[in-house]
């Protein structure tokens, strides 16, 4: 298919065709239409995207936060190749309808892969080799005869972590867009379909995708003497006003490239003057996964903290694979790093040394990803009951809002930011961990530091509802206005790294 400028969503105006057809046998009217269009524009494709210059950029922007440069992607409709050398891969693949739009891009891209050719033809699908970290659709929607068929096709193409990235432009821009085509403002469109983001979620569904965020961006698709970049990056994103913006961009993954499989597992347990729990944490804790480690990180206790974890790893020698480790650095964020860079088990996970959130319980959390239904998962504490004295009122008031402002930030449903619960694949870590450089040594609770990486990941977040527990053994050591003013700080630093792009 060919990539145009302001293609809008599409949707299909023919009846839909059946899973089990994988193929379109000849040329619809519309489709050779379209790629009529695309050669006989693709001359001058590259003078339109320079006249609409703030546009593209915005867009390039926003697609280089959702694409990590380095990976392997695959765009359908790339045109004439920018967007897809803008995303700097280590390998690209391109395919487009017309020919012409394919011969421009090779000679403008000659390190990338370029293929002529219908993005809804099976036989022509079935030259492209292997999987890729990404899949790109820009503005590329709008053209299929087939858009569930369309989809479908894409599972060839995909792994469990590969995420599908599609770009159009919401359907109550579309009379602006025609106007703007027609004096002249816009690139001239082939035959488009259109549908509305429920529509397409629904398409999308029915073809086993499985969206994960949906975002909108420009407000202003034009520089406006150098203020329609200052609204976009900072008026635009937020609440109700997100809603007149122009451009949608959904991510989503294969429902049918997730098998379900069993795991190793770290348990890892950070603790401070926590000497109380320490057994309890290794006794209550239930054996699941092919192996388990439990793994406790002390962070220089003045309660002999430190020593009862050799102790109770010496009492359990023979029985559980407990491993000790000692920080070097000071707080929560610091053991966790210190804990996944040493964790043995493919899951890892966290437990706090408080046993606020029962042990018992983490079996859940395993099953969750075990079975592919989630990438990142996090329990909640405020959904049951809790026991008095769990959480004070303030603490309580704090947490919801906190979660529904970060709900918004990372276009996933969150209700609790703070439980320190949180299970994920080591390898999906790994990932956060070598995208750290874009948040930079910011978390000093440890929670943040993992729930922006999985958000800026592209990650399923799931949340597991827990029974909240009053405290046994000493003391919180969160105070609710020092560390209040700094979940302040998070929120800020969040906007600006995650919405005002």
């Amino acid at each position: 298919m060919t990539s145009a400028q302001a293609a809008p969503a599409a949707q299909s105006s023919t009846p839909p065709m059946s899973a089990a057809v994988t193929s379109v046998p000849r040329e619809s009217v519309r489709k050779s239409a379209i790629r009529q269009h695309a050669n006989s524009i693709a001359a001058e494709r590259n003078r339109w995207i320079e006249n609409s210059r703030a546009y593209y950029e915005a867009d390039r922007t926003y697609m280089r936060f959702l694409v990590a440069e380095g990976a392997s992607v695959l765009d359908v409709g790339c045109g004439t190749g920018e967007l897809l050398a803008a995303l700097k891969p280590s390998r690209g693949v391109g395919l487009d309808l017309g020919q012409a739009m394919i011969d421009i891009a090779r000679k403008s891209y000659p390190h990338l892969d370029f293929h002529a050719g219908d993005a809804e033809d099976t036989a022509f699908l079935a030259g492209i080799e292997g999987t890729f970290d990404y899949i790109v659709l820009s503005d590329t929607i709008g053209l299929f005869d087939d858009i569930e068929n369309a989809l479908r096709q894409l599972h060839r193409f995909c792994r469990a972590d590969t995420r599908i990235v599609i770009a159009y432009h919401a359907q109550t821009w579309e009379p602006a867009l025609k106007a703007a085509e027609k004096v002249g403002r816009r690139m001239p469109q082939p035959p488009l379909n259109y549908l509305s983001r429920n529509d397409l979620l629904n398409i999308m569904n029915l073809a086993d995708l499985d969206p994960i965020r949906i975002e909108r961006r420009q407000l202003i698709p034009f520089s406006l003497f150098g203020l329609g970049g200052l609204i976009n990056r900072y008026i635009a994103p937020l609440p109700l006003i997100n809603a007149l913006c122009m451009r949608t961009y959904m991510v989503a993954r294969s429902r049918q490239a997730i098998v379900a499989r069993d795991y190793s597992v770290t348990v890892m347990v950070p603790c401070r003057n926590e000497r109380g729990n320490i057994e309890d944490a290794v006794r209550r804790t239930p054996r699941f996964g092919t192996k388990q480690e439990i793994m406790f990180v002390e962070g220089n206790s003045s309660d002999n903290t430190y020593e009862e974890c050799l102790r109770v790893k010496e009492a359990y020698a023979g029985n559980r694979d407990i491993t000790v480790y000692k920080q070097t650095g000071k707080g929560k964020g610091d053991a966790v790093r210190k804990g996944f860079a040493e964790a043995k088990g493919e899951i890892i996970m966290i437990l706090d040394a408080d046993l606020t959130m029962p042990p018992e319980a983490l079996p859940k959390f395993y099953d969750a990803i075990a079975s592919g239904k989630g990438e990142f998962i996090n329990g909640t504490r405020l959904v049951y009951p809790m026991e008095k004295e769990a959480m004070r009122p303030l603490n309580f008031m704090a947490n919801r809002t906190f979660a529904a402002i970060f709900s918004f930030l990372i276009n996933q449903r969150f209700s609790d930011t703070l439980c320190g619960t949180k299970a994920l694949r080591k390898t999906d870590y790994d990932r956060i961990a070598a995208g750290r450089h874009y948040f930079g040594e910011f978390d000093p609770f440890g929670d943040f530091d993992l729930i922006l990486g999985a958000a800026k990941q592209n990650m399923r977040i799931v949340e597991i509802p827990i029974h909240y527990a009053a405290r046994t053994y000493g003391e919180t050591q969160i105070s609710r206005f020092r560390d209040g003013f700094k979940l302040l700080q998070m929120v800020v630093f969040a906007f600006r790294k995650l919405k005002a792009l």
